[in-house]
């Protein structure tokens, strides 16, 4: 099988189209070597040296004219950006930077025509820090956070003093990114002093905003140069989706329970019983019998239609019977008999 293109030895590299252009021209930004599929983000930042990175960090870069590419399974990539004069002075650098993932950056020089240049801020102190094991991320989810309250959790990593003089109160920038966003960083300061060659760990607390859910990335620099990363999933607020659900339940029964006590109210009732105490309206055994059907009698047990009378008989008298006639009464014709 063939190696791939890409591996982890190759260091990535920028060159820019020209290297001096006019507020607002466009500068033709080619890059190789980076990591295929790779999401960069390219800004122009002032007050920044290849070698020292963006000092001013991404407030001194004009942020809304950055641009977005993705590189090819090469890793190679092509973007046209706009020279836009960043808010700080020069020296300007291209900086192009991926946005989540392995990190990697590559600055290079720019100068834009009338802008205007002033040296780079001194440096205060040899001090320099290096993360020196991987950071991690303390805490738990409580009850609250299950309801929408703010995640919050607590980074712990060990940093060490790699320069020559001590390093007193150090200020880092904490930063917290969602999805493919850039991370919104907030200064954090460490109380202490490290002294060169000594090593301490670091705990700095942050918290997400209420209800915040998904996928994050947790950012940590020093001096505007970016010490570690670390990814964080946050688990959806389920009670607040409970909570919705139930109260799509209760409200309506509730409209029902007191629509129905209000037609209760207003329904008219027998004057006969308003001087009673009020009764459980429920129907009464004989409402209900009223109600059923009557019963007819069996078809065997109808009543036959009367027989035709007799049409010799005379109209009006009924057919005699076969043993008896009126003149064969036993008291008429046999008057001595006992």
């Amino acid at each position: 099988m063939a190696a791939p293109s890409y591996a982890a030895a190759d260091k990535p590299t920028v060159t820019l189209s020209k290297t001096e252009a006019a507020k607002g021209a466009d500068v033709t930004v080619t890059g190789q070597g980076w990591r295929p599929g790779a999401l960069l983000m390219l800004l122009v930042c002032g007050q920044s040296d290849p070698d020292k990175g963006v000092i001013g960090g991404t407030n001194s870069c004009s942020n809304a004219d950055g641009q977005a590419v993705t590189t090819d399974a090469k890793g190679s990539f092509s973007k046209v950006l706009p020279a836009a004069p960043p808010p700080k002075p020069c020296p300007c650098v291209v900086h192009v930077a991926t946005v989540q993932g392995e990190q990697a950056a590559v600055d290079t020089d720019l100068r834009i025509t009338g802008h205007p240049v002033a040296p780079l801020p001194t440096p205060t102190g040899d001090g320099k820090l290096a993360v020196l094991a991987e950071p991690r991320l303390d805490g738990s989810s409580s009850l609250l956070t299950w309801f929408g309250a703010p995640p919050s959790r607590t980074l712990v990593f060990t940093v060490g003093n790699l320069g020559s003089a001590p390093v007193k109160d150090p200020v880092f920038q904490l930063g917290t990114a969602h999805g493919v966003f850039a991370p919104q960083w907030e200064d954090r300061q460490w109380k202490g002093i490290i002294q060169p060659g000594q090593k301490a760990e670091v705990r700095l607390d942050f918290e997400l905003a209420a209800g915040a859910h998904g996928d994050y990335q947790v950012s940590l620099q020093y001096a505007k140069t970016l010490l570690a990363t670390e990814p964080w999933g946050v688990d959806r607020p389920w009670g607040v989706t409970f909570f919705w659900i139930l109260l799509c339940l209760v409200v309506p029964a509730a409209v029902f329970r007191i629509g129905m006590a209000v037609v209760d109210r207003l329904r008219p009732r027998d004057p006969k019983r308003a001087g009673r105490p009020a009764r459980h309206r429920g129907v009464r055994l004989p409402e209900v019998t009223v109600r059923l059907p009557k019963l007819g009698p069996a078809p065997s047990e109808r009543k036959k239609p009367p027989a035709e009378p007799d049409r010799g008989a005379p109209n009006g008298t009924t057919a005699a019977l076969p043993w008896f006639t009126p003149d064969s009464a036993p008291t008429e014709n046999h008057p001595n008999r006992p």
